[in-house]
C-alpha cells in the first residue's frame, strides 16, 4: 500500500519529506514483523546483534568499545547489553590482558547455540523484502549507501 494511504496523509511538502517519512515508516513496519522472533527467544534485536558481533570474532574477544563500533544501533548502550547477555549466560566478561581499564567480552557456547537455533528463523525475516527482486534490492542498497555518504 502507498504511504499516503498507510498514514492517511494526502500530500507532502516535497519528495524529500516523503522519503524521510517513508524510511521511518518502513523501518518500523519491518521491525514490527521481525521483533516477534526475538521475543520468542527472549533477546532484543540489539542483544542479537552483539552476539553476532562476538561470534564473528570468536574465539577472540572484543572490548565493549569494539562492540559499540560495530553495532547497527549506535544509540544502544553496549555495556548494558553485555551485562544482560552475561546474566543470561550468552557471553562472559574477563579482564583485558593488554589494558586493565578494558574488559574483554566473549560469546559462550550457550550464546553460540542460541544463534544456531535462531539462524533459520532469522533468515526467514528477509521475507519482509519479498516484493523486491534481487536487482531491486541491490539498487536500494546502493541508494541507501549513497544517502549515508551525504
Amino acid at each position: 500500500m502507498e504511504l499516503e494511504k498507510e498514514i492517511h496523509q494526502k500530500t507532502f511538502k516535497n519528495e524529500y519529506q516523503k522519503l524521510s517519512i517513508n524510511l521511518v515508516y518502513t523501518h518500523n513496519w519491518a521491525r514490527d514483523r521481525i521483533n516477534s522472533l526475538f521475543r520468542d527467544h527472549d533477546v532484543t534485536p540489539q542483544q542479537y546483534n552483539v552476539l553476532r558481533i562476538l561470534r564473528g570474532n570468536y574465539p577472540n574477544p572484543y572490548t565493549t568499545s569494539d562492540i559499540r563500533d560495530r553495532m547497527l544501533d549506535k544509540m544502544s548502550d553496549a555495556s548494558r547489553i553485555v551485562d544482560r547477555l552475561v546474566q543470561k549466560g550468552y557471553a562472559e566478561r574477563n579482564k583485558c590482558e593488554k589494558d586493565a581499564r578494558l574488559v574483554d567480552v566473549l560469546i559462550t557456547e550457550i550464546g553460540m547455540k542460541l544463534l544456531d537455533d535462531m539462524e533459520t528463523q532469522v533468515a526467514g525475516t528477509e521475507q519482509v523484502f519479498r516484493n523486491l527482486s534481487l536487482k531491486e534490492a541491490a539498487s536500494l542498497n546502493k541508494l541507501l549507501d549513497k544517502v549515508r555518504k551525504g
